[in-house]
């Protein structure tokens, strides 16, 4: 389960579902430096365990993990007993309530953390790097390198050129349908821009809402997926990474073009939008209701029935302009970092090792189908369809993008961004005066 990226499931409410993903968002990194007199953080339970490492107490290495929802406890539980078992080093787990971590981790990081610890790659890393909150391991990946693509490096690298972030999953986002459907119809899938709007037409005609959103309720970071796309499409890697890093303006007029793409799309999108959530917009595509919907492979998520996992297919986000063609994919991703007052760096490192293999990666799939591993080596044998095709859609991108909140100041994007975009899809124009207003609060997030 990609932590802070989309709903996660609990136990007790009968639905399987909490709120949204952006609740921890309010008051993560974008108000890192208020978080520096937040209370340390406890284990779950108020204690550290060594049960999920299939060891006893013997503490010669610590493990911060924010998976205490069952899915991923249980998880990297099974990642810890295989590490010992294969190592002979004994883990002590701490496992951190998920939500709290993430808003506390400037304090924690600060504090008297856990040697090795779950994060997020690209910006949400390389924020603490920084900081010199986090151990480099470039040694590491001198072992581990050779298992990954450059795109996954890339994402592993701080500011300073050196490496501080193992990954171990992660997930694309695209085009999502069904099968079923595009058969009956007889649509195909499209790999430009004219297409696309041409097959959402078609869709309109035939009485389908073409798109399926929900960015009501608190998912209006669910708009942050087709912004991205768009300008990845139009302007390239290295522009919207500058973007999102706060050193390009949004009043730059190579975002005018953006705008103008992602209007041609709002006579598509299913009406009532702005007050549905994702699983909303995740239901009318299974009922046949819209024909697709541009999202991540969480979407999985919400399906109980096989029959209907097996229907469900997607896409790539189609090309626009040819020099970027379809170079870039949206795919969050999860793994470890060692932190810099770590007690067992040696130890760490070695554990990070072995996180970096495809047999890390086997033995957390096995429990967690949620992903797919991040290393090229993974063993995708047991993968079902959507998995295998996700894996394959990473492993040939040329570069890899996070999200619009894990590339950028997260604080900007839920207080400022994503509410922009929300209200511009209300009535969408050529969008100037949204951008311009989101111009107006760059500088309170970003000092240079």
């Amino acid at each position: 389960m990609s932590r802070g990226s989309r709903t996660t499931p609990i136990s007790g409410d009968g639905s399987g579902l909490v709120t949204d993903r952006r609740t921890l968002l309010r008051a993560s990194l974008g108000g890192a430096g208020l978080l520096l007199a937040a209370p340390a953080l406890a284990a779950c339970g108020g204690k550290s365990s060594a049960a999920s490492s299939g060891g006893g107490g013997g503490g010669n290495l610590t493990f911060g993990s924010d998976g205490s929802d069952p899915t991923p406890r249980k998880a990297y539980g099974a990642l810890t007993a295989a590490y010992t078992a294969a190592s002979g080093m004994q883990v002590r787990t701490n496992v951190l309530d998920h939500n709290t971590f993430s808003q506390q981790i400037t304090a924690y990081l600060q504090g008297t953390p856990e040697d090795v610890v779950t994060w997020f790659a690209g910006y949400r890393m390389q924020f603490f790097a920084a900081k010199n909150l986090l151990h480099p391991i470039d040694d590491v990946w001198d072992t581990i390198g050779a298992g990954f693509s450059d795109a996954a490096k890339k994402l592993s690298k701080g500011l300073d050129g050196k490496t501080y972030f193992v990954p171990l999953y992660n997930y694309p986002w695209g085009v999502f349908y069904r099968k079923s459907l595009f058969q009956a119809k007889g649509y195909q899938p499209t790999a430009d821009w004219d297409s696309f709007v041409a097959l959402c037409a078609q869709m309109k005609k035939d009485g389908l809402s073409p798109l399926a959103a929900g960015f009501g309720g608190g998912d209006s970071w669910t708009n942050l997926g087709t912004f991205d796309y768009l300008n990845l499409r139009i302007n390239g890697y290295d522009f919207h990474m500058q973007l999102m890093g706060g050193k390009v303006s949004w009043s730059d007029p190579r975002l005018n073009a953006v705008m103008d793409h992602w209007r041609q799309l709002a006579p598509y999108l299913e009406p009532g939008a702005s007050g549905r959530k994702w699983q909303d917009a995740a239901q009318s595509v299974f009922d046949k209701k819209s024909g697709m919907t541009v999202t991540g492979l969480f979407m999985g998520q919400a399906i109980t029935d096989d029959s209907l996992r097996e229907d469900i297919d997607f896409f790539a986000f189609p090309a626009i302009d040819p020099t970027n063609g379809q170079d870039a994919v949206e795919a969050p991703t999860d793994g470890f970092v060692l932190s810099a007052k770590a007690k067992h760096v040696d130890a760490g490192k070695k554990m990070l090792e072995w996180i970096g293999t495809s047999a890390a990666e086997t033995v957390y799939a096995n429990v967690d189908p949620s992903n797919v591993g991040a290393s090229t080596k993974a063993d995708t044998s047991k993968y079902n369809a959507l998995q295998q095709k996700s894996a394959q859609m990473i492993a040939s991108a040329k570069y890899i993008t996070q999200f619009g909140d894990r590339d950028s100041d997260p604080g900007f994007i839920s207080a400022v961004v994503e509410p922009g975009f929300a209200q511009w899809l209300a009535s969408p124009d050529d969008g100037a005066s949204t951008l311009k207003k989101i111009e107006s609060q760059r500088s309170q997030y970003f000092t240079s």
